[in-house]
């Protein structure tokens, strides 16, 4: 009988965080993250199906002990099955008999439309992509004008009182990093917490320069120039943004902004996450140059198992590190939208 066991590496890291992405379609061309006319989508019988999808989160919390479950894609909005699987996912129990803590990252698209029923569900935590607080430098980086869409349903995660709400911002030099002042002013005066990202060569393939990657000092630079900055005590754990506390000024309350430095300061030695992708691969990196099919052993009868001992296998080698500034580093076939964030 299949116990519980643990998704270890050889570096005596501990997976308890998995990322599940639902679709590799996304309705935005992000610049860093696509060429502007798309990338072909999987076929639909890739890609799993909700009950697939379900099986793989209850063999990873019940078996494997994994107590997060963020969804992904693509963009995780365009499967029509998701309030389905989020409730599916709710009625689980970890190891200490609590539900999963269940997430979501979106661009935010059709959200606000959508958040009654995933709350009902039982999401709990949302974080939105949002690049631009400026409706032309938005659109120049998603190749879609849709920034109102995207204010109002972070407006209506904020009503619904989901907390913490995340913001995420990915910089990039001579696109948006005299954005990040106003990025901040507006996090800090919703409350919600501000994640800068350094772009990662995970779009396009040849297309990243790190000279355009604006580095976590830099952005450091450009908020110490407005705010008042320490870094944060408490322990960061496996979680990868580093914080600081902002100190409160007559325009805005304080609070805290991160930034996730994946190139300049790698935090994989903490690492903490797992992945599966739409058509049932196991990632134990985003940089990973291989997969473990867990689709085919869904389809072709597999017990619960020995799904679990594959996707054990897989983990087990997880390499140590991304390698970005290895000499040998070659950039995974696969781009961040159909990987999963």
């Amino acid at each position: 009988m299949l116990g519980m066991q643990e998704l270890a590496d050889r570096y005596g890291r501990v997976a308890r965080d998995l990322r599940v992405s639902l679709t590799d379609r996304c309705n935005l061309r992000c610049t860093y993250c696509m060429p502007a006319e798309g990338l072909p989508w999987l076929p639909t019988e890739e890609t799993l199906t909700d009950a697939e999808v379900v099986r793989l989160l209850r063999i990873a919390v019940e078996h494997l002990g994994v107590h997060t479950l963020r969804f992904t894609g693509g963009e995780p909005l365009l499967r029509k099955g998701l309030e389905g699987i989020i409730a599916a996912a709710s009625r689980l129990r970890t190891a200490d008999g609590a539900a999963p803590d269940l997430a979501l990252t979106t661009n935010g698209l059709g959200l606000d439309k959508r958040l009654p029923g995933l709350i009902e569900a039982g999401l709990k935590r949302v974080n939105v992509s949002v690049d631009s607080l400026d409706p032309t430098t938005y659109a120049r980086i998603a190749r879609r004008d849709r920034l109102p869409e995207v204010l109002r349903s972070i407006q209506a995660v904020d009503d619904a009182g989901l907390r913490p709400l995340k913001i995420n911002a990915v910089v990039m030099r001579g696109e948006n990093e005299d954005d990040v002042l106003g990025l901040a002013g507006y996090a800090l005066e919703h409350g919600y917490q501000l994640r800068f990202i350094e772009q990662m060569p995970l779009g396009p393939r040849h297309t990243w320069d790190r000279s355009r990657m604006v580095s976590a000092h830099e952005i450091l630079d450009r908020l110490g120039a407005r705010y008042t900055l320490t870094p944060a005590v408490q322990p960061r754990g496996a979680a990868p943004a580093a914080l600081w506390n902002v100190a409160p000024d007559a325009t805005q309350p304080g609070g805290a902004i991160g930034i996730i430095a994946s190139v300049t300061a790698p935090f994989c030695a903490d690492c903490d996450r797992t992945r599966i992708t739409s058509d049932g691969q196991v990632r134990s990196c985003l940089f990973s140059q291989r997969e473990t099919d867990l689709r085919a052993l869904l389809r072709g009868g597999g017990s619960d198992e020995e799904i679990a001992e594959a996707w054990m296998g897989e983990h087990l080698i997880k390499p140590r590190g991304h390698g970005i500034d290895n000499d040998d580093f070659v950039q995974p076939e696969r781009t961040m939208s159909a990987i999963g964030g």
